[in-house]
């Protein structure tokens, strides 16, 4: 998989699909990596270029010093688009990745057609929930927060019924660099996009997970409701909804992104 340089390091992706395509990019949630959309690839690279990064401090894209902020992740891609020569693109992010989807639609519209927000959040408190989390992670690393996280984001009725995928899901968080983490928290707790959401013009979909207790349905609606005209759909399950309802997300994304609008 190529990199593309940018300021202070290397941003990690895949292309997939028809380089004539329209380009659909995807953006991982905190704790994750590219390798998260795999459930979607298929399905989304049929009819888009799919591409697929590591955020900053994640998987194999650079870990600088934190803290980090919303808006430089959403400069990462931006750098990303500009190396790879893409004006405009489809945007789809979940949780953090949806954090960044919100700074670009409002900051640099030019660069985003459809948006879609997966179970993310404009403001996402309190802070002393991420001063703890941090404070876990800094005494005994990311397997002192493994074990909670993934109970927050899947179901017990997914995790008895696909054991497999919540182990991969499970080793690629415990692989994730723990001041990359710690610096994106931070990225998040410091976060308030509340104002920009009714700037945003780019069609929306936000997606929300009926279970879900990091962004719940009334966090996901107040984004929804935000953004002019955005369509809003909830999905039987809790925070990777991507994951845990694939089929259903995939069928929810593509409507919205060839039929919408």
């Amino acid at each position: 998989m190529p990199f593309a340089e940018i300021s202070g390091g290397g941003i990690h992706y895949r292309i997939d699909g028809d380089a004539d395509a329209p380009v659909l990019v995807l953006s991982n949630s905190l704790g994750t990596d590219l390798s998260m959309w795999e459930p979607q690839v298929a399905a989304l690279s049929a009819s888009f270029q799919v591409l697929r990064y590591d955020s900053r401090g994640h998987g194999r894209s650079l870990v600088t010093p934190g803290p980090y902020r919303i808006e430089l992740l959403a400069r990462d891609l931006v750098s990303l688009l500009d190396r790879l020569r893409i004006a405009r693109a489809h945007f789809c992010g979940l949780s953090l990745g949806g954090m960044v989807g919100i700074w670009l639609a409002a900051h640099v519209p030019q660069r985003v057609d459809k948006l879609v927000l997966a179970n993310s959040a404009a403001r996402l408190g309190p802070p002393e929930f991420w001063d703890s989390r941090i404070e876990a992670v800094l005494q005994g690393g990311m397997n002192a927060v493994a074990g909670v996280i993934i109970e927050r984001w899947f179901t017990p009725t997914f995790m008895g019924r696909c054991p497999n995928d919540v182990s991969a899901v499970r080793r690629t968080l415990l692989g994730i660099s723990p001041d990359g983490y710690i610096a994106c928290c931070r990225a998040i707790r410091d976060m308030d996009q509340l104002a920009d959401l009714t700037s945003i013009r780019s069609p929306a979909l936000v997606i929300a997970g009926q279970y879900d207790p990091a962004t719940p349905p009334v966090t996901c609606r107040m984004i929804g409701d935000a953004i002019r005209g955005a369509r809003f759909v909830e999905l039987p399950t809790a925070h990777l909804s991507n994951i845990e309802a694939a089929d259903a997300f995939n069928a929810a994304v593509l409507d919205f992104l060839l039929h919408e609008g």
